[in-house]
This record gives structure tokens, C-alpha cells and sequence, in this order.
């Protein structure tokens, strides 16, 4: 199975705790001997896995940008979740988690799929009727997010979601005429952000369950966005977020 780059101190410290076996090799930042460097390096010898210090310029090189915090791991690929138990069980950190509620069009869910692996979602979550499922066609627009983004199909969406809240997972839905902007939300917390169909938007349960709605600002002619394009927006807002509180 090919190996899956991975990089930033909370991703690789995340798959050292709970699967170090996967991993193969760390590369590190030569320069960087701050004590959060040290604790993930003991962390890596304590598992067996070989760290190598390099310039923070072939770094760089390696990922093609400078967001990787000096730490990059090589690991295998990881069999995803099976259901929700498990994932969120295994998550280290707040989850971030993307509810599709009525996406028959497989050309939407594939985007889906792929904003959700490029924003770091941890899964998405679709119900089992009124959804188009993964198929052939939806898998080849995920250009192969398909096998990196835990898809966990549920039979009943309203209970999934109480459950969630029940984990203390804040639940924010999209709407035209949500409460608040997308902006004036807050996504640093363990988050699901819940997406209904262009058409007719989030079933009135699904609405209902949320905490909060929000919308998203739009300046131009045009009243609403694809799905696929409002989940990007949404999971990058949430992801900058969380960047900028973890500094």
C-alpha cells in the first residue's frame, strides 16, 4: 500500500499514539529544538520509528509549502472508520465533521468528498435514503478522497445527530436565512457542519437539530452556491480557524 505523507506536529503525534506501527519514517527540522520537538521525538524512538533532522529548506521541498511546523512523517495508509463510534473514538482534537442531507447528484458528493479530504474533515456522513451513495461515478470525481475520507452512511440522520450533540459536537447548519454569517461563527470546537440539497436545502428534522444556521455572504447576482463549492467555503473557514488558534 502506497505511503501517505504526513505533516504538522498535531497530525504526526496524532498517528504516532494511536498507530505508530504505520509509520515509517519522520523527517524533522534540524533547526527546531523547542520542547514540543523533543516530545515528539521521544515520542517516535519510543515507538521504534527512525527520525531524521534535515534543513528546513528540503522540508519545504518535500511538501511545497512552509505549513508543516518542521516535522513530516511518511506512513501507510490506515482502513477507514467503519461507523461513527469508532471514528470519533479514534479522533485526537476537536472533530470536524461534514453532514450531507439529501445529495443525489454523485457528481456532487464526489466534490464533497474532495473538498473534505483537502480541508482535513475528518468524515462525511450521509444518510441512507434520499442520498445518492458512493458509486462509480462519485468516487472518480473524488480523485481517490474516496479512500482517504472515512464515508459513514447512517440509517436514521435525526438520531446520528443527536448522538453527536450528545458528544457535545455543536452542530451548525447552512442556510439562506441562518441567524448568523458564516463568518461570525465559531468552528474551533468540535464541529459538524451540515449541508442540505441545492433544491430544497435540509430536511425540516435536519434543520431542527441543528444549533445554529448560518449563511453564507454572497456579493454577486447569484443566490446560492453548489454544494460541493458551500461545504469548501464552510470546512476552509473552519480550518483557518482552527489554524489560527493553534497558532
Amino acid at each position: 500500500m502506497k505511503n501517505k505523507m504526513i505533516f504538522g506536529f498535531h497530525a504526526v503525534t496524532s498517528r504516532l499514539r494511536h498507530e505508530a506501527s504505520s509509520v515509517e519514517e519522520i523527517f524533522i527540522d534540524a533547526g527546531r529544538t523547542d520542547r514540543r520537538m523533543q516530545d515528539l521525538v521521544a515520542a517516535a524512538k519510543a515507538a521504534g520509528v527512525r527520525v531524521m533532522p534535515v534543513d528546513s529548506s528540503r522540508l519545504d521541498k518535500i511538501v511545497g509549502t512552509r505549513r508543516h511546523q518542521g516535522v513530516i512523517a511518511f506512513a501507510s495508509q490506515l482502513a477507514l472508520a467503519r461507523n461513527l463510534d469508532e471514528l470519533l473514538d479514534a479522533i485526537d482534537g476537536p472533530p470536524l465533521l461534514l453532514v450531507l442531507d439529501g445529495i443525489t447528484d454523485p457528481h456532487n458528493l464526489g466534490a464533497c468528498l474532495r473538498v473534505a479530504d483537502g480541508a482535513g474533515a475528518h468524515a462525511v456522513i450521509v444518510p441512507k435514503d434520499r442520498a445518492v451513495g458512493l458509486n462509480a461515478t462519485a468516487a472518480k470525481v473524488a480523485s481517490g478522497a474516496a479512500e482517504t475520507v472515512p464515508y459513514i452512511t447512517v440509517t436514521n440522520l435525526a438520531r446520528t445527530l443527536r448522538d453527536l450533540k450528545d458528544r457535545d459536537i455543536w452542530l451548525i447548519g447552512t442556510s439562506d436565512d441562518g441567524e448568523k454569517g458564516l463568518y461570525e461563527a465559531d468552528f474551533t470546537g468540535p464541529t459538524a457542519l451540515v449541508m442540505g440539497s441545492e433544491g430544497e436545502g435540509m430536511r425540516r428534522l435536519t434543520r431542527e437539530t441543528c444549533d445554529v444556521l448560518v449563511s453564507i455572504p454572497m456579493f454577486g447576482s447569484v443566490e446560492s452556491l453548489n454544494v460541493s463549492v458551500a461545504s469548501g467555503v464552510c470546512l476552509y473557514e473552519a480550518r483557518r480557524q482552527r489554524l489560527v488558534k493553534e497558532g
